[in-house]
């Protein structure tokens, strides 16, 4: 019993090694950085491919989390109490607003998203649960990008930014956190607008972002009642 606690320990602590890199990983890194021989790290790498928690590159051979561990990781995020509380009132929003919400946490790939409230008006787009928003281009990344501590957010930047080597990554920051609130219109998907703020914790930092979105770019005004209702809503269930 004791040997086959110790096995889970061990397992348990390559994988959550394995969480905390940056990208794809070749088999020899993970075995030195986990002390324990190739062979064995092979064997419990294996294991977890099986149950869909880590995935492996077909060329380059490097273990990476796979869609089980993001799954686990969504749920587990889902289940802390900033989150549920913000979760749980979502639908007063919606139904002041009359725009669809969506609720994102920082996730190991990033901004992700782990709740749908749907507006009578629904818009069918190609967004869904889990999916991970860009940090430049989208309403719910720019919170993040916002309010996020940089070295959170700094290894997802740093690769977007070597998409867009133009973008200045801290004026945009420092605009949304004048605003109070972050906006795009058609920079993530064409035809779509969406305003987005951070429900922060008690340090002052984003543990969520709720964002808005419809079909008119008018709701990104500063002005508009949609932006003080998300502000307010925001504001209201922040803990600082």
């Amino acid at each position: 019993m004791a040997e086959g606690l110790s096995s889970l320990d061990a397992a348990l602590g390559l994988l959550k090694l394995l969480s905390q890199q940056g990208g794809p990983v070749g088999l020899s890194e993970i075995a030195r950085e986990a002390g324990m021989p190739a062979s064995k790290a092979h064997r419990y790498l294996a294991s977890f491919m099986a149950a869909g928690l880590v995935s492996q590159a077909g060329r380059s051979g490097k273990y990476d989390l796979g869609p089980g561990a993001v799954a686990l990781g969504v749920a587990g995020m889902a289940r802390m109490e900033l989150v549920n509380r913000t979760a749980d009132a979502l639908p007063e929003l919606v139904e002041q607003t009359g725009l669809t919400a969506l609720l994102s946490v920082w996730g190991n790939a990033g901004a992700t998203v782990v709740r749908w409230e749907r507006a009578p008006r629904f818009v069918v787009t190609t967004l869904g649960l889990g999916t991970v928003m860009p940090l430049l281009n989208s309403a719910s990344g720019r919170a993040f990008l916002a309010w996020a501590p940089e070295a959170v957010v700094s290894g997802r930047l740093a690769e977007e930014l070597a998409l867009e080597p133009g973008r200045d990554a801290a004026v945009l920051a420092a605009e949304v956190r004048a605003a109070g609130y972050a906006q795009v219109s058609g920079d993530l998907i064409p035809g779509l607008a969406a305003i987005s703020a951070p429900v922060l914790d008690w340090q002052g930092e984003i543990g969520a972002a709720v964002t808005l979105y419809g079909t008119d770019p008018v709701i990104c005004g500063a002005d508009r009642a949609e932006v003080a209702a998300l502000k307010t809503f925001c504001a209201g269930l922040s803990a600082v």
